[in-house]
């Protein structure tokens, strides 16, 4: 296969395909015309650095705070398409932009972009059971936002990332340090299992409660734009 390069999108498409289980790395390198290295290339640096880590650039471009707001508010206006907008201020990607905008309609301050990565990205820290909960709830709750839960509560990219993917794969008890001891289920009387599935219901509920707000947030945006 040739060399060529790819967009941010093309990559995340190619990753998603692949966390779905649509297809394995073999066929998704013959389907997508990617070294199969490649792709796990791709997963090594989404995984650390978010879709940033899936862009075609030597460094880390930066962005005011007031070019992020300008191109946001000529999108929202209607009168411009995510690739017009991307052009005009010399957007490195479209999911940039659309990460600008996901922040913007959740009422979450666009900052400055630092030069160089956050320690966020790279830093992690120790968390209890139940931060490890909010953290992911609040996350599913604007759109997978991964590197703004990360910058909010002090915590990697990384750690966020795969709590989540825990959590969707296990609930909250998936969240749990497995080092420690830990009582099987046949050990627990009858009222522990019972309020044990009572949280668990509690949660998925606070889960899908978190994920219809968002959903409803970007109704009300392409509502906005018709």
């Amino acid at each position: 296969m040739s060399k060529r390069s790819f967009s941010a999108d093309y990559k995340y498409e190619v990753l998603k395909a692949w966390e779905d289980g649509l297809y394995s790395l073999r066929e998704l390198a013959k389907k997508y015309k990617v070294y199969e290295s490649t792709i796990q290339e791709w997963r090594n640096k989404f995984d650390k650095f978010g879709t940033e880590g899936l862009q075609e650039s030597s460094g880390w471009k930066t962005y005011t705070k007031e070019v992020k707001r300008s191109a946001v508010l000529d999108y929202l206006s209607g009168e411009y398409s995510l690739r017009e907008i991307t052009r005009k201020y010399e957007i490195s990607d479209q999911s940039v932009l659309r990460l600008w905008i996901n922040k913007y309609n959740s009422h979450r301050e666009l900052k400055d972009t630092s030069k160089g990565r956050t320690s966020s990205m790279t830093k992690g820290r120790k968390t209890t059971w139940e931060e490890r909960i909010q953290i992911v709830l609040d996350c599913l709750g604007n759109g997978k936002d991964y590197q703004e839960a990360a910058n909010t509560y002090n915590v990697s990219y990384q750690q966020v990332y795969q709590w989540v993917k825990k959590y969707e794969d296990g609930g909250d008890e998936a969240l749990k340090d497995k080092r420690g001891h830990k009582k099987d289920e046949a050990e627990l009387t009858q009222e522990e299992k019972n309020n044990l599935q009572m949280k668990k219901l509690e949660r998925e509920n606070e889960r899908l409660r978190a994920e219809n707000l968002f959903l409803k947030k970007l109704e009300e945006i392409e509502r906005r734009r018709k």
